[in-house]
């Protein structure tokens, strides 16, 4: 089910995605007994994975400064480059510039990427990882070519993107530099709360397309799956 909210102006856009999400991981720390010790002794945590690029540094910016009960919200990401954290296309870079800081600066981050070992090795170490649970609220993204996270169509890793039961893989984009990893789409399928964040008549174009009939693309595989539900925040 797609449910389309939109807007004229950015930062209402932003803005207005910042307070969604703010209630959304409210209401999973509720549900969790945030306030109350679990049965190992550990206070629960609700857990939020948020996309890269430029459109959404104003959102992140704005969420990193709602009152949340940060120091039991872990924030990941949706996918990240295969690169090391100090270089500009890093995600994770982008999410402590920008979501880590003010109140957020008190959350745990978990990052995708650790460039010191190689790739299908850490693809594994993600996957057997126990504090790598799945998201309880993700925002995503999407590019122009229908992909969300990095599950690319023109990867070689497509088919096993679509299909895996693993939750973390590695993708190697045909027209995107830089390896990736990803979410899978099984992951995605599975969390309870999804944003998808966009902007443009092109993008909403090829959302509308993606919805119109099943197409070779991530976000139509998404959009077509049973169960999921996915919000979307278009800004014109």
């Amino acid at each position: 089910m797609i449910e389309l909210r939109t807007f004229d102006d950015p930062r209402a856009h932003s803005d207005a995605l910042a307070k969604a999400v703010s209630d959304a991981l409210k209401a999973s720390l509720a549900s969790r007994g945030a306030v109350s010790a679990d049965a190992a002794g550990q206070t629960a945590h609700a857990t939020l994975a948020v996309s890269g690029g430029t459109s959404p540094k104003p959102f992140l910016q704005t969420l990193s400064r709602e009152p949340l009960d940060w120091a039991h919200i872990d924030v990941t990401l949706v996918d990240d480059r295969w690169v090391p954290e100090s270089d500009s296309a890093s995600n994770a870079q982008l999410v402590r510039d920008t979501l880590l800081q003010n109140a957020g600066a008190s959350a745990y981050f978990l990052p995708l990427v650790d460039t010191g070992k190689p790739l299908e090795t850490h693809i594994a170490e993600l996957n057997a990882d126990a504090r790598r649970r799945l998201p309880d609220v993700a925002v995503l993204g999407m590019g122009e070519d229908g992909h969300t996270a990095s599950i690319f169509a023109d990867a070689p890793e497509w088919d096993f993107a679509i299909s895996t039961p693993e939750r973390f893989i590695s993708v190697h984009p045909g027209a995107a530099p830089h390896a990736r990893v990803s979410l899978s789409m099984s992951a995605l399928k599975q969390i309870g709360q999804l944003y998808l964040f966009i902007a443009g008549q092109k993008k909403l174009d090829v959302l509308n397309a993606a919805l119109a009939a099943p197409q070779k693309n991530a976000i139509s595989t998404l959009a077509h799956a049973e169960g999921v539900k996915l919000d979307v925040y278009w800004c014109a």
